[in-house]
């Protein structure tokens, strides 16, 4: 039997509770976008992944959830919903079209699923000391953020020179500088991510935003925005642990040349990786239902939204400003 459609009056609860939290977490940025001011942290969840407040503002319940009252007589889902365009309209009723989904993201979702399980299944390693962004600094006349080196370049080197690199995640590899490459102990390619992430490493438990938003209407969102709190706080951590001195902008250091750095860094890379693990654990679970759901009976599902960003795919609702 099916499960009784959630009351409109329950989901608007949710929604409105969704978008006071979005709000919440993306408040100083839209004020500083509409001042032209940059910020050297979380601005990088914003061009990086990309992700849209309005995305996290908008409310999606996750499959297996019936909303009574979500569609007007026309047949669109309400304004408030996020992932409309995998919204499965009947009568009144709207809910996720995992099927449709399914069909046309699949394989999308297996290897989503495949990386998060792979990450899932290591122990976490915890020795890297965040030297990633020292890397990519590493020999460079021109560092690609403009603010200053905490150690002076020459200082920046003699630290990458004085460590051994471990880095095993590519998408912080391949922003490596020549020489730092070659001072890698590890080799990680694009087509070969699984059998490298770590549950320890800063980037990949950042990246649990990226497949939340990949995996879309699979993912109710609270755990988005649970993902994206979750990114942006290592993010604090990423760049405080940089060779960049951001204390102009109220970011202590964590000196990871030092003994006390060090160990700075590794307690709350720790603190981090027990976070992401529940996160983690959901978006394998809501992965492997929707991979195992079967077919769903008759609806229409509205194509509302339009393509989304360069680099994910249309999985969110873009219909509205984008802001």
């Amino acid at each position: 039997m099916a499960a009784e459609p959630l009351p409109e009056g329950t989901w608007r609860a949710l929604a409105a509770a969704q978008r006071r939290r979005a709000e919440t977490l993306t408040g100083a940025h839209l004020e500083r976008r509409a001042r032209g001011l940059r910020h050297p942290v979380e601005d990088f969840l914003y061009s990086y992944y990309p992700v849209r407040p309005a995305q996290l503002r908008r409310w999606c319940p996750g499959p297996g959830v019936a909303l009574a009252g979500a569609a007007d007589p026309a047949g669109a889902p309400d304004p408030a919903l996020a992932n409309r365009r995998w919204l499965r309209v009947d009568g009144d009723r709207v809910r996720v079209d995992v099927a449709g989904f399914r069909a046309a993201r699949g394989a999308q979702v297996r290897a989503a699923l495949a990386l998060l399980r792979a990450t899932a299944g290591r122990a976490g390693r915890f020795g890297c000391f965040g030297l990633h962004e020292w890397a990519m600094v590493y020999r460079e006349p021109e560092p690609r953020h403009p603010d200053p080196l905490r150690l002076g370049a020459a200082g920046t080197d003699a630290v990458v020179e004085s460590h051994r690199i471990r880095c095993g995640h590519y998408d912080a590899f391949r922003f490596f500088t020549p020489a730092a490459r070659e001072r890698n102990t590890l080799r990680p390619t694009a087509a070969d991510r699984a059998g490298f992430e770590q549950p320890g490493c800063l980037h990949a438990n950042m990246d649990l935003l990226k497949w939340a938003l990949k995996l879309g209407p699979l993912v109710e969102s609270g755990l988005l925005l649970d993902a994206f709190e979750l990114a942006r706080d290592i993010r604090y951590l990423d760049m405080a642990a940089s060779p960049y001195d951001l204390r102009a902008w109220g970011l202590d250091p964590v000196p990871v040349e030092t003994d006390a750095g060090k160990a700075a860094y590794v307690a709350a890379q720790r603190g981090f990786a027990e976070r992401a693990e529940p996160i983690r654990a959901r978006l394998i679970a809501a992965a492997e239902t929707a991979l195992a759901a079967g077919a769903e009976g008759p609806g229409r599902t509205d194509m509302l939204d339009t393509a989304g960003p360069a680099g994910v795919p249309a999985v969110n609702d873009a219909a509205g400003s984008g802001a």
